[in-house]
């Protein structure tokens, strides 16, 4: 009997010591993260913030000893809980089916299975809304700048701030979300946009100010919704605008290889189709994300094609310049 309890006390002591072991390393990950993050938290919030980070850290750990293919990771983001994240979308979707069955592009060549825009030379470096939700805004310009640059030769950073603080006639509410569709039709109706050199972005709403425009767009189509070729055959001309649900932990601590989810179809996000391919015979799609070169792989994400993952094609469209 004296042997069993001398096993079990030994059996306890060597769990405590592995239990605090782990909680040590989960600390020290904590503290790293603190630091690289440069984070400042009010005194009574750090215990609640320490807890956030050691569930999200756990999550990616048990994600990663998997074989999805695919692997998740800390960034600016593993503090957050799920409903404070979604403070980092964004997106505003309506009923507009019937108007955009009015505006479908058509298409009859083949595309090609490879499309790199970046390389092309179409794609400005990754951007970075903050705590704003305007990532249609960013999505607008990715479109813009591709469009023009397809048309012109000429890549030029345009300002989302100047749709943040102006686009609201149009029906976008600035940090509170829009669409960018309704960005479209501003820059049209308001005869281009101004740089982002000339009207820098603050993260926040602001009162409208005049710029000279230096990009101009003469309208938008929009894409088949749901159809996945359809959108590859769009993407053979430029970068597309598109919106993706992206409120899932998995895609807030996404770190590199192809996304296969879970994500449903609740659009909340827009963010810029900039590619496809195919990597070990899996076919995917490559988005620029607008969260900084910390998030994902250098603010880029590769998603699975063929599965409307996330509801990627659902609402795709791209101004003509």
């Amino acid at each position: 009997q004296s042997l069993y309890l001398f096993e079990m006390k030994a059996a306890v002591f060597g769990a405590v010591v592995a239990t605090a072991l782990v909680e040590d390393a989960t600390q020290q990950a904590f503290f790293a993260f603190v630091k690289e993050y440069n984070k400042q938290y009010p005194t009574e919030e750090v215990f609640a913030r320490y807890n956030t980070f050691k569930a999200n850290l756990e999550m990616i750990e048990a994600h990663n000893a998997g074989n999805s293919g695919w692997e998740m990771g800390v960034n600016q983001f593993s503090d957050l809980s799920k409903e404070e994240f979604k403070a980092y979308l964004g997106l505003r979707p309506r009923n507009n089916s019937y108007l955009r069955s009015k505006n479908i592009a058509a298409w009859s060549a083949t595309p090609a299975n490879d499309v790199d825009w970046v390389s092309k030379g179409a794609v400005t470096p990754v951007k970075d809304q903050a705590q704003c939700g305007s990532c249609w805004a960013f999505s607008t310009t990715g479109g813009v700048e591709g469009a023009v640059q397809v048309a012109t030769g000429k890549l030029t950073s345009l300002s989302e701030q100047q749709l943040v603080d102006c686009a609201g006639s149009a029906g976008n509410q600035g940090c509170n979300g829009g669409l960018m569709d309704d960005a479209f039709n501003w820059i049209v109706s308001h005869n281009g946009i101004g740089s982002e050199a000339s009207y820098p972005y603050t993260a926040r709403d602001g009162t409208c100010k005049n710029v000279p425009s230096v990009s101009k767009i003469s309208g938008y189509q929009d894409v088949q919704q749901g159809s996945e070729a359809a959108l590859l055959s769009a993407l053979q001309n430029q970068p597309i605008s598109i919106a993706i649900e992206a409120d899932q932990s998995s895609f807030q601590s996404y770190r590199s290889g192809i996304f296969k989810g879970p994500c449903g179809t609740q659009l909340d996000h827009g963010v810029l189709l900039v590619g496809a391919g195919t990597d070990g015979g899996v076919d995917y799609w490559r988005v620029k994300n607008s969260w900084g070169t910390s998030w994902g792989d250098n603010g880029y994400i590769r998603m699975v094609r063929g599965q409307n993952i996330c509801g990627l094609s659902n609402m795709a469209s791209f101004p003509t310049a």
